[in-house]
């Protein structure tokens, strides 16, 4: 005669094989993910700059990922994105994988866009993680050599007295330039016909050719065009003079309260493991702290920006409150 089947204590060891496996099943994607930080990166990495090649954000984006390419032994290439003033290349990065593979250079632009459009197809808080800042510059005031003028007083008179002459050059609707632009419309009454461009790169090369006659361009991309003569500096929106510039004066010399500056940093699209974006930010913080990175972006007229991914995710916050009362108060809608 069988003995008899004691289904309690099966069902115990059914749930007990249960649970183990179910402990083990969750501990199974942590454990991967840190195999995958680990080894990250195995393949090349992307860093989409939403602007042509050439300009301030695509300059900044190449020191640094040249660095984390030599450091980390995987090729971060830069892909240029431009249109849509940050838009086009900004969504890309929202809607690419979240596996720390796809990354966006982000800066001011893209927090004043948060105020500018009212429909866009990404969120800038919601759909990115924030990894860290680069580097932070002033914006400079370049003319058209062909420009009768010499000093921001010369320029606002000039451009009073010839209210449809001067046409304004900027990175894109809405972009850092633009903005830089407009503040300095608003506080010194001045007209200026604004004709955007896909980049910064595009817009100095027809401020060269006299296509257009100012330009509140970033240092970063402007500063060799200044030193080989083929713009003229009148001045930096900077609260204080820079190191790189150190006889160009400041906006705010003769415009009291003028200040416009840029910044960039990395965001990786939201959902990208934790481990990769803080080995992320400890690899661009190392940069930062390198003398010769330091160097370079010095001699760009620009200062390193390192961050907690938390402290960069509150800068940016601040700066799309900031940039939204520009945006407001200019009434600027997108073109």
């Amino acid at each position: 005669m069988g003995m008899a089947v004691n289904w309690e204590d099966i069902m115990k060891l059914v749930r007990r094989k249960f649970l183990h496996l179910a402990a083990g099943a969750a501990v199974l994607p942590i454990g991967t993910r840190i195999a995958q930080a680990q080894a990250y990166p195995s393949r090349p990495v992307r860093i989409i700059v939403p602007f042509a090649a050439g300009g301030g954000t695509d300059i900044t984006a190449r020191v640094i990922g040249q660095w984390l390419s030599d450091r980390l032994g995987q090729q971060f290439i830069i892909e240029n994105r431009p249109g849509g003033g940050t838009n086009i290349g900004t969504e890309a990065a929202a809607k690419a994988t979240a596996d720390g593979y796809t990354l966006l250079m982000v800066g001011t632009s893209n927090t004043a866009n948060v105020s500018l459009y009212d429909k866009l197809n990404f969120d800038l808080i919601r759909d990115f993680a924030p990894v860290g800042g680069v580097i932070r510059a002033p914006h400079v005031v370049v003319v058209n050599l062909a420009m009768p003028v010499k000093t921001i007083p010369e320029f606002i008179a000039y451009t009073k007295t010839n209210p449809t002459k001067v046409n304004m050059a900027s990175a894109g609707n809405g972009t850092a330039g633009h903005l830089g632009g407009e503040l300095f419309k608003m506080l010194t009454g001045v007209n200026m016909q604004h004709v955007p461009y896909r980049g910064g790169g595009p817009a100095l090369l027809d401020l060269i050719a006299g296509q257009v006659q100012v330009y509140f361009a970033g240092m970063p991309e402007a500063i060799e065009y200044i030193r080989t003569g083929k713009v003229r500096a009148l001045a930096v929106g900077t609260a204080t003079r820079t190191d790189a510039l150190p006889d160009v004066p400041t906006v705010g010399e003769f415009v009291p309260g003028y200040e416009s500056s840029i910044w960039f940093g990395v965001s990786a699209p939201r959902g990208a493991p934790i481990e990769i974006i803080n080995q992320l930010n400890r690899e661009i913080n190392a940069a930062l702290a390198d003398p010769a990175i330091k160097a370079r972006y010095a001699e760009l007229g620009s200062i390193v920006f390192p961050t907690t991914p938390a402290a960069f995710g509150k800068f940016i916050g601040t700066e799309i409150e900031k940039w939204g009362k520009v945006v407001r108060f200019a009434s600027l809608k997108p073109e």
